[in-house]
């Protein structure tokens, strides 16, 4: 009997223990193949600050321009010139280990803007926005729609770079087909239009409704204007505000040599930092922005001389001031948690470099850092964050640059992604 009785609970054991076995938690696959992030052992090239290194998801993409980075990992690529076919590209690293081990592509349309948001994935051309749903990090390219279009096609600053606020709208910049809104475009000599017709159409920030589809311009609203190439945009969700970098105008010593020397026209005007609010003019073509007065002057081609102010004295203001011709072509709020927690709420702008700016040196090819306090404005000085792009030595012209930064986006574990407009190389930074 109690041998019966001792048989019959140890199997009772046995049963109980095969069920607790089966029920335990399981880790799962991609649990299984998480692997520490790792920086490449040269940072992929760049000179990066203590604590900070960085790894080459991809290269040779191509022209690439601005990216997104969707919820589940997989980064999305705008291209300059169609590759295969196609204008966008979609790198994905099923392995964890931070590198793309799958690349396809999609879309045959080429352009700048890409962003990801309200549920869908929007990508400009040089002439239309169009979206695609998205769902668990995935796109469907068979439900695109198109949101606005008929934009006007030119190829002086016809680039068109998006953005989403958190209320329903796009935006979507027109930058102007000109220099300096001359009745001859970039001729010695020639006067500025006054009024200049180019602003009715360009030179500034048009937002639209972010969910209706066909939209032309004219069913937009002109959000700012005086803004002559806009390229690097960002909604600061932290101010729910819109900021800009602007590219300034060229040529004032070719154009006015009596007025300004080559120096001048090497160092003038400024790039800028704007903060942009609904009916915000940054003054352009009127105005240029000269960071050593830290005032808008009057352009010569409206009569100034490099001294005066005149119109320009009540048009908005720069909250920061950078030097000339360093192309300002991506800006980011940084809002992760993975770099440390001085860049947390700051922008990472990348300038893409100079072509002008002899007989002093190239200026730009680096991503800069910009503290922010809680007022919505720059709390103190930039500094450069990445750099080494261009590769090791000093170059004479944009052609020698081995790589130019182009693009800025976050990953959800906080990563910062930059992309190269040379060769197409994306550059993934992380925590060391």
């Amino acid at each position: 009997m109690k041998k019966s009785i001792i048989l019959s609970a140890l199997f009772g054991l046995l049963v109980n223990t095969s069920l607790l076995a089966n029920t335990a938690p399981k880790k799962s696959p991609k649990a299984q193949k998480s692997i520490k992030l790792k920086a490449d052992v040269d940072n992929g090239g760049l000179t990066l600050p203590k604590g900070i290194g960085a790894l080459v998801v991809a290269d040779g993409l191509g022209k690439a321009r601005h990216l997104a980075v969707a919820p589940n990992g997989d980064v999305y690529v705008r291209l300059n010139k169609l590759v295969n076919g196609k204008g966008t590209v979609v790198l994905k690293d099923t392995d964890g280990d931070g590198k793309a081990d799958q690349n396809t592509s999609f879309g045959n349309f080429l352009g700048t803007g890409i962003v990801i948001g309200n549920g869908y994935l929007y990508a400009s051309s040089d002439t239309s926005v169009v979206r695609y749903p998205m769902k668990d990090g995935k796109f469907d390219e068979a439900a695109g729609e198109t949101i606005v279009t008929g934009l006007e096609h030119y190829s002086e600053h016809g680039s068109k770079s998006i953005e989403l606020d958190d209320k329903g709208h796009l935006y979507v910049t027109f930058g102007a087909p000109s220099n300096a809104c001359q009745e001859k475009n970039r001729q010695k000599g020639s006067k500025g239009m006054d009024p200049c017709p180019i602003l009715e159409w360009h030179g500034g920030i048009w937002q639209f409704d972010a969910n209706k589809k066909n939209q032309k311009q004219a069913d937009g609203v002109r959000y700012a204007t005086g803004l002559r190439n806009v390229v690097g945009l960002d909604w600061n969700k932290q101010q729910g505000e819109l900021y800009a970098m602007q590219h300034g105008r060229d040529q004032l010593n070719t154009m006015f040599s009596t007025l300004y020397n080559a120096e001048q026209n090497a160092e003038l005007p400024s790039e800028e930092f704007c903060l942009v609010k609904k009916g915000s003019d940054f003054g352009w073509p009127y105005c240029y922005h000269d960071r050593f007065q830290n005032k808008k002057m009057l352009a010569p081609e409206y009569g100034g001389d490099g001294k005066i102010q005149e119109r320009c004295e009540g048009k908005d203001q720069p909250i920061m001031a950078f030097p000339a011709h360093w192309a300002p072509n991506a800006l980011l709020f940084y809002t992760g948690n993975l770099l440390p927690a001085k860049y947390k709420n700051g922008a990472f702008i990348c300038f893409h470099g100079s072509w002008n700016r002899a007989p002093l040196k190239q200026g730009g090819y680096f991503v800069a850092f910009v503290p922010f306090g809680k007022n919505g404005k720059p709390s103190g000085e930039y500094e450069v964050f990445a750099e080494g792009f261009a590769g090791g030595s000093e170059i004479k012209n944009p052609n020698e640059a081995k790589a130019r930064p182009m693009g800025l986006a976050q990953g959800p574990d906080g990563s910062l992604y930059i992309s190269d407009s040379v060769k197409g190389k994306v550059w993934r930074v992380i925590k060391n």
